[in-house]
């Protein structure tokens, strides 16, 4: 081919090229429905009222406060908050972050005696020039702000402890084996991601951490990048599981940055996992739980876990679903 009709050629192409790149565009470029999605399918619930504040064209950050404040309140659920898993000296400690669309973030670590320990962790966000409190500062922080002391320790709850205290050898690592059983069994953490009516994101993650962990452990759920991460023009990650190995990897950091390069949030989540296995190898892998989700800028989400059983719970104005993850290893 000559010169000439190569350029005659290659012309006649580009329109329909770039028309066809122009539709993608446009496609991506509409507002997409609100959505919520949480980890785990218990969480169905605390969807609901987050969907109660997007459905009234309410802010994604209010919204992620109001769902994760239900699990928090529930003494049945053991996960966080009222009736969350003490650590082995039989104190129940909370950890929270949140981050809006703007990059604003807030986190409390180590927080007693606090129900809603994610709304201090707002409070930091909104009225301090800082962005993590941990320990006797966090509690004194609530209380100051109207917070009222109560006793996160429920009647079950030290029931089991109690239990546990009869064989622990106090090495919370070695309680891997039940706590996996746990999280299959029932649900761990809860993180939250939302995209509201105006496009904006935000997401919030909250936990009681590890059953009869060492006082004082903090995991990944306050911390912001892995536990949580939230970067409005790509989308928003969170993290449940073993806290430890995703803080390694910076998990919901490191899902976010592969969905700016182009991935999908479902290969996004399994591409921090890989991290992971290449690190630490696949005989360690195998011995931890990690559940990642994910939810892109355009309303796409997705999930993946390293071992079976993790769910993700969905609410759209087409109602609400339950996705049951991939995972890499049996």
């Amino acid at each position: 081919m000559n010169r000439r009709r190569f350029i005659r050629v290659v012309s006649a192409a580009t329109p329909a090229l770039a028309l066809s790149s122009l539709d993608v565009l446009a496609a991506k470029s509409k507002s997409p429905s609100p959505i919520v999605v949480s980890t785990w399918e218990p969480n169905a619930k605390a969807n609901e009222a987050a969907w109660e504040v997007l459905s009234k064209k309410g802010s994604a950050l209010d919204a992620v406060h109001q769902g994760v404040m239900i699990p928090e309140a529930d003494p049945d659920d053991n996960s966080v908050g009222l009736g969350g898993n003490p650590d082995r000296d039989g104190r129940v400690t909370c950890d929270a972050c949140i981050m809006d669309h703007q990059g604003n973030i807030g986190s409390v670590m180590c927080l007693e005696h606090i129900v809603h320990a994610i709304s201090v962790a707002r409070l930091v966000m909104e009225k301090t020039p800082h962005v993590q409190i941990v320990g006797d500062g966090a509690l004194q922080f609530a209380l100051e702000n109207g917070f009222r002391k109560e006793n996160l320790l429920t009647a079950s709850t030290r029931e089991r402890w109690q239990q546990w205290l009869k064989t622990s050898k106090y090495n919370p690592m070695t309680t891997l084996d039940d706590i996996q059983r746990r999280i299959q069994q029932n649900h761990d953490t809860i993180g939250m991601l939302a995209l509201d009516a105006s496009h904006q994101l935000s997401g919030a993650c909250t936990t009681s951490g590890m059953a009869y962990k060492m006082h004082g452990r903090v995991g990944d759920s306050p911390i912001i990048g892995a536990g949580l991460y939230v970067d409005n023009e790509v989308g928003a990650a969170s993290a449940t599981g073993v806290g430890e190995e995703v803080v390694r990897i910076c998990g919901s950091h490191t899902i976010v940055e592969a969905m700016r390069y182009g991935m999908t949030p479902e290969e996004a989540c399994l591409t921090a996992l890989k991290r992971l296995v290449k690190m630490k190898g696949e005989a360690y892998a195998r011995k931890v739980q990690i559940g990642f989700i994910a939810l892109n800028k355009y309303g796409e989400y997705g999930c993946y876990s390293l071992l079976p059983n993790f769910t993700m719970a969905v609410r759209t104005s087409s109602g609400a679903e339950v996705v049951t993850a991939k995972y890499m290893f049996e």
